[in-house]
């Protein structure tokens, strides 16, 4: 243990021994839905898997973030499918609900009623045998020799220990990574973060336009010039999700910074109605039905890996060896320094939306080629930390990408797909015992493709 600095204040904890509650071949700290497909592919393969999530259901962004929108699974053109797996057979679930709106476009393609997929991931989770811990922290990491052996959780229960043989990091901003020593990649600047709800009444409001009010009086409000997108429900007709307002200036992998944006959302959405209520019309009354229970957080501090996924190789569509997932969605980055999203696509076109309700600027960030890329890949590489314990892999947005690449491969459909290869990498390397980066890319390729993954 590092000393404290004279100038601390420090209290030391005595040393006591920790219950073990739970052993497993397999430990995925994190439950959204890339680190529930993990724990999924795992078990499914005979693996043992404990599966700990700090909220109270499992669905990560899509359920606690009310982020309700799945991307197109085929490539560009829409002639074939470049993702499949538990991606695929969820949305096939949730139709037979009635919890899904399919459209014709490739960025919105699936929007999901979210409530109706924190219950069936709840049966994903029973069905396959997973030891699930909702309401539970990770704590600490037990290494031995180098490997992890254990995790530390707080609970109701108190504070217990998970052994483990290996471990899936799908927290989001690798917590359990860093805590056992891997390497941290500094990003600068950070895309902002936006705290999602679900708004009554909005498509009410016409002909009065909410959006030029919003560019009008915002800053009366303290509401700065900004950019937002939203999605209708599907079964809810009358409710919408808008993701409107950034925080800006925020590193979310910090406690006091992430405190402060939590509240900092929370006071432009009542400023959004505060808004309404003065200058909107009173007969159409707009109601607040839900804020998201998490931030939604786009972009921490990544992990060194074996390989950094760089924006060259996602733009041009390189194919990769090992790759696990393959994506289509564009590059979509959210302007850290103020107002504006700027998106790339793989045929060459760039469009910058400087804020909300202008027009967009079109334009192209390299020449005509005779063909475009139709998708992109991930590569097993990427998911590898380059230094820490041969027994942990990295699932979601941690992965090692540069910032172009990141703002292409960061959204759910894309990341799921970095689950299910984490927790199909897991139980083989388990049957043999070896570390997960001495795992031959092929194997794990073809057991990916026998689970239903589209490997190309």
């Amino acid at each position: 243990m590092t000393p404290p600095r004279p100038s601390q204040r420090w209290v030391r904890e005595p040393a006591r021994h920790i219950p073990i509650v739970h052993e497993a071949d397999v430990v995925v700290v994190g439950g959204s839905c890339t680190g529930v497909f993990a724990a999924v592919r795992a078990a499914r393969l005979g693996a043992r898997v404990a599966l700990i999530e700090k909220q109270n259901c499992f669905g990560g962004m899509a359920t606690v973030g009310n982020v309700n929108i799945w991307h197109s699974l085929h490539d560009t053109e829409q002639r074939r499918p470049i993702i499949g797996g538990l991606t695929a057979e969820m949305l096939k679930q949730l139709t037979r609900r009635g919890a899904v709106q399919q459209t014709a476009h490739a960025e919105t393609a699936f929007r999901l009623n979210t409530e109706e997929l924190k219950i069936e991931l709840d049966l994903l989770v029973r069905e396959c045998n997973i030891r699930p811990f909702l309401h539970t922290l990770f704590a600490a990491p037990i290494l031995k020799n180098g490997r992890l052996h254990a995790i530390l959780i707080e609970n109701k229960n108190g504070r217990q220990a998970v052994l483990g043989r290996y471990f899936v990091d799908a927290t989001g901003d690798g917590d359990l990574a860093l805590r056992a020593g891997v390497p941290r990649r500094k990003i600068h600047p950070l895309q902002p973060p936006t705290l999602c709800v679900k708004i009554l009444g909005l498509d009410r409001l016409p002909p009065f336009d909410w959006i030029a009010a919003l560019r009008n009086h915002g800053q009366e409000f303290g509401l700065e010039p900004d950019w937002g997108w939203g999605s209708p429900i599907p079964g809810l007709p009358d409710l919408q999700m808008r993701a409107d307002f950034h925080v800006f200036g925020v590193d979310a992998s910090n406690a006091d910074s992430l405190t402060n944006a939590e509240l900092e959302g929370r006071r432009k959405i009542r400023s959004f109605f505060d808004l309404l209520r003065q200058y909107g019309p009173t007969d159409r009354p707009v109601g607040l039905a839900d804020i998201a229970a998490s931030l939604g957080i786009r972009e921490t501090p990544r992990f060194a890996a074996l390989h950094r996924l760089t924006g060259r190789e996602i733009l041009f569509g390189r194919r990769f060896p090992d790759a696990i997932g393959n994506g289509s969605y564009r590059v979509d980055i959210h302007h850290a320094d103020g107002p504006g999203i700027t998106f790339r696509y793989l045929d060459g076109t760039e469009v910058v939306v400087p804020e909300r309700g202008a027009s967009p600027q079109r334009n192209r960030w390299r020449k005509p080629l005779s063909s475009n890329p139709t998708f992109y890949q991930i590569p097993y590489r990427s998911l590898l930390p380059r230094a820490g314990p041969p027994n942990l892999i990295l699932a979601g947005r941690m992965l090692d990408a540069d910032p172009v690449a990141f703002s292409a491969v960061r959204v759910m459909v894309n990341l799921n797909q970095t689950g299910e290869a984490a927790g199909v990498a897991c139980a083989l390397a388990l049957e043999k015992g070896i570390p997960l980066a001495n795992l031959p890319p092929e194997r794990l390729r073809s057991r990916l493709a026998e689970g239903g993954s589209v490997i190309l």
